[in-house]
């Protein structure tokens, strides 16, 4: 295939994509965002050389054939989070504020789109998300879960007041919030935007917390034979 006929390929893909998105658009973003947290947990374990653990041998065929394609549990979680979770709060969170500066094109509405996303969405989402991810990792009690929304919640609005400013002022002045095709259907386009941005991001994040926890666990495997040998 040509790069021409690839570039037309990619673009009647996307085409397709928004139309989607303009006429079922939860819906869409429900399966695209649950799509791409299975893809990041499988990816992260896949790039940080985290292999998912072996089924005993008397297992189902298709556990061993999920891990032997690096998928386990986490990841299948990962996608019912995108899907129930994430993919709803961001698409109604995201869309009042789009509609409360509808219209507003000024220096002083756009600043003001991004103060409100840093201070209003962000703390939510970020809480949420981990949340979510003390369930999923595991946490038995409600306590448990708070517990680890303090711990990590100023380290992810960090990061997040730093990334989510950045890809709204850009996507403010290069990405139309809508377009018209031939069909006269509007195609949202922050949406894949947004979407890549942090998928990006987060394989990335996601790859870097398995490469310190297999250290950690290279360096306590170490350290466990090492206080073996003294004792013998």
């Amino acid at each position: 295939m040509s790069t021409v006929q690839a570039t037309k390929r990619a673009r009647s893909l996307l085409q397709r994509y928004l139309q989607e998105l303009a006429a079922n658009p939860l819906r869409t973003k429900a399966i695209t965002t649950g799509t791409l947290c299975f893809l990041q947990e499988v990816l992260g374990s896949t790039i940080a050389g985290a292999p998912v653990k072996r089924p005993a041998k008397g297992a189902s065929p298709i556990l061993h054939i999920l891990a032997a394609l690096n998928i386990n549990v986490k990841a299948l979680k990962m996608a019912i989070y995108g899907f129930l979770v994430s993919a709803p709060m961001s698409h109604y969170l995201t869309g009042t504020l789009q509609k409360a500066f509808a219209g507003k094109t000024s220096t002083g509405a756009r600043i003001g789109q991004i103060v409100a996303n840093s201070l209003l969405i962000s703390p939510v989402t970020s809480s949420v998300y981990l949340a979510s991810m003390a369930i999923i990792n595991g946490a038995k009690t409600f306590d448990d879960v708070i517990k680890t929304v303090k711990a990590g919640l100023f380290s992810v609005l960090r990061v997040s007041w730093v990334v989510s400013p950045l890809t709204l002022a850009i996507a403010q002045k290069y990405i139309p919030l809508e377009v018209r095709t031939g069909f006269a259907l509007p195609e949202i386009l922050w949406v894949p935007f947004f979407n890549s941005v942090q998928f990006v991001l987060g394989t990335y994040f996601n790859v870097r917390v398995k490469q310190q926890l297999r250290i950690a666990a290279a360096k306590k495997a170490a350290q466990e034979k090492k206080d073996e040998e003294k004792q013998e």
